[in-house]
């Protein structure tokens, strides 16, 4: 299997453990399926990037930095969504940064 396809299926997992508690919750199609997204195009791209830090942490950093954005746009509506926004980008960003570390192998 190439990186490319490894990263995918990282991301891809980190995309369903994010997306699946939300459609059990009820959350938007569109809500879930952004997370989705957001995951599996952050698979594509943490594995891959050479900071010069722990990739747990590397992960950490890209996946929080990654949801900002998402954050500005729930915090007018919903404030208390921040926090489980938060907490799954730094627990996925850090799996998938260990993970991209350990299947993945660039030069």
């Amino acid at each position: 299997m190439n990186n490319f396809t490894k990263a995918l299926l990282i991301g891809l997992i980190a995309g369903l453990v994010d997306a699946i508690p939300m459609i059990i919750q009820g959350f938007d199609g569109y809500a879930s399926l952004s997370a989705f997204t957001h995951w599996i195009i952050l698979g594509l791209i943490i594995p891959f990037v050479k900071w010069n830090i722990a990739p747990w942490l590397k992960g950490l950093l890209i996946g929080e930095l990654a949801a900002l954005p998402i954050m500005i746009i729930v915090f007018k509506e919903e404030p208390f969504s921040l926090i489980p926004i938060a907490l799954f980008s730094a627990v996925l960003g850090t799996l998938v940064g260990i993970a991209g570390a350990k299947f993945i192998k660039t030069q």
